[in-house]
């Protein structure tokens, strides 16, 4: 896993409340074995006609938001089926911050085992940041996670939760197999007694 220590990313809105997994990623593209390659299938029911054309409505596919990494969404953010597949298209398509007044937990957690970070806001913040969106074409933010800070370019300071050992292992691109293969010594002697 990749570390997370800070991110400057163009916003994408996502004016939409409960967006579950099974939009973020229909359940036809989960036969694949990797986790890479999931990108061209985000959101796809919403980003894409019956004849594979873009749906010029859809959020992802306005011109100004080309090539966003940081994606603002309303409450419950995540919701549905508990697949990790979810995170991985967002993640292979480029979203490195998901920012949300909530999320499901089962996403939650996953976005931090792929290094996406989800920063949960409250829902009147997260309005403002819908409004200076709005406002400032191409609008970025800037994330620092061992600052847990976002600030924009206008003088925009906010400052995020998180929990401390979520935050240690992101910031050192730790997910559950490296936390195991950093005890492999214990785990080789212990074995060895086993055996003998």
């Amino acid at each position: 896993m990749e570390p997370f220590t800070t991110h400057t990313g163009l916003v994408a809105c996502m004016d939409r409340a409960a967006v579950d997994t099974d939009q973020i990623i229909p359940k036809q593209f989960l036969k694949r074995i990797e986790r890479t390659g999931f990108g061209q299938f985000l959101f796809f029911d919403w980003r894409f006609n019956e004849d594979g054309s873009e749906k010029t409505d859809f959020e992802l596919n306005q011109p100004a938001v080309a090539g966003a990494s940081v994606l603002l969404a309303r409450r419950n953010f995540g919701c549905g089926s508990s697949r990790e597949h979810a995170v991985w298209a967002l993640a292979d398509y480029g979203i490195k911050v998901v920012i949300a007044p909530s999320f499901a937990d089962i996403f939650y957690n996953n976005c931090f085992k792929n290094s996406v970070l989800p920063i949960k806001l409250s829902e009147e913040t997260v309005e403002q940041l819908f409004q200076l969106a709005a406002e400032h074409p191409r609008y970025k933010l800037s994330v620092d996670l061992d600052e847990q800070s976002v600030t924009d370019e206008h003088g925009l300071e906010l400052s995020f939760e998180v929990d401390e050992s979520r935050k240690h292992n992101m910031l050192h691109g730790l997910d559950d197999i490296a936390l195991t293969l950093l005890q492999a010594d214990k785990i080789a002697a212990f074995e060895a007694r086993r055996s003998a």
